[in-house]
């Protein structure tokens, strides 16, 4: 106990100097900054229409309030969380609102755990005043970290889908390719042929790069830098490289689809294999409980009759 005392005291120590003492912020988090201001402008133009629903507008007004207090401590800070907010990108959340879910998440966490001591009181299994301390960190410390996992979760399945998307969508473009067009058309075009989220996120952003006077395939990896996604910025490398020779780019869809298809194959026939070991276990488990089921009378009548 003293030990588990002086280490939950030095992270405390250590957190709260972390907190007073801010990080070097980074030119990324001075732009975000300035964009958090403009949009809290914003949002405060906003909160002078009418609302439509009371409640509902007591509700959001304060998980906005908590989500720009957080994010702005978490700039305060040099936190950037890329990783994670990649995963926010791919999910198209915002990052204010995943800030205010992950606090009020904690604060009903420090409320949860006083009262779930107080049902296991209740029965009679504990009586100390420093559990009910204890448990309401730890809840709180479990519900906060409750949203990284579901966005992480979420934001890996829609990385699969986008990833098997991109790999038809080089296949169009190469064939697109071979029709005639030019390598801007090619990608447009193929980019059109759907309405599904994920050629959306590539058509938005083709369509944003004519706007800006930006290439196209510098577009395409500004998008994987946006949601992580290693496929896209490769590409954006080669097309960059070879964007001048038709016959180059269409070798190189071409062959960066067939490896992406191939990738998939691999990972669908590793989750297949992982299933098939799961059900093999289960299947073990259910024949040693019915061994046991037939085995245990017959013994407990040898025993008696010893």
């Amino acid at each position: 106990m003293p030990v588990l005392v002086g280490a939950v005291f030095g992270l405390g120590l250590f957190l709260l100097i972390r907190a007073l003492v801010p990080g070097k912020r980074s030119a990324l988090s001075q732009v975000a900054r300035i964009d958090a201001l403009r949009a809290r402008g914003a949002a405060a133009l906003a909160a002078d229409q009418p609302p439509s629903d009371e409640e509902a507008r007591r509700l959001g007004s304060l998980r906005a309030r908590v989500g720009l207090r957080a994010a702005e401590f978490y700039r305060q800070q040099g936190w950037e969380q890329r990783s994670l907010r990649a995963d926010l990108a791919v999910l198209d959340r915002s990052w204010e609102t995943f800030l205010a879910t992950k606090v009020l998440l904690a604060a009903a966490g420090l409320v949860f755990g006083p009262f779930v001591f107080v049902v296991v009181w209740t029965l009679g299994f504990g009586s100390g005043p420093v559990i009910p301390v204890w448990l309401a960190l730890v809840f709180a410390a479990v519900f906060f970290m409750l949203p990284d996992l579901e966005v992480r979760r979420d934001a890996a399945g829609k990385r699969r889908d986008l990833r098997r998307v991109v790999g038809a969508y080089l296949d169009l473009v190469a064939m697109n390719l071979a029709g005639g067009r030019g390598l801007p058309e090619a990608l447009m075009a193929a980019a059109e042929v759907s309405d599904g989220w994920a050629i959306r996120r590539v058509r938005n952003a083709l369509a944003d790069a004519r706007i800006t006077g930006m290439s196209q395939w510098q577009a395409l990896g500004n998008l994987g830098e946006e949601l992580g996604i290693d496929e896209l910025k490769d590409l954006s490398a080669s097309l960059a490289l070879v964007a001048d020779d038709g016959a180059k780019v269409r070798e190189s869809l071409g062959s960066r689809a067939e490896t992406m298809r191939h990738r998939e194959m691999a990972e669908i026939e590793g989750s297949a294999g992982e299933k098939s070991q799961s059900m093999l276990v289960a299947q073990l488990l259910l024949c040693a409980g019915f061994l046991v089921f037939l085995i245990f009378p017959a013994a407990m009548r040898v025993f008696q009759q010893g």
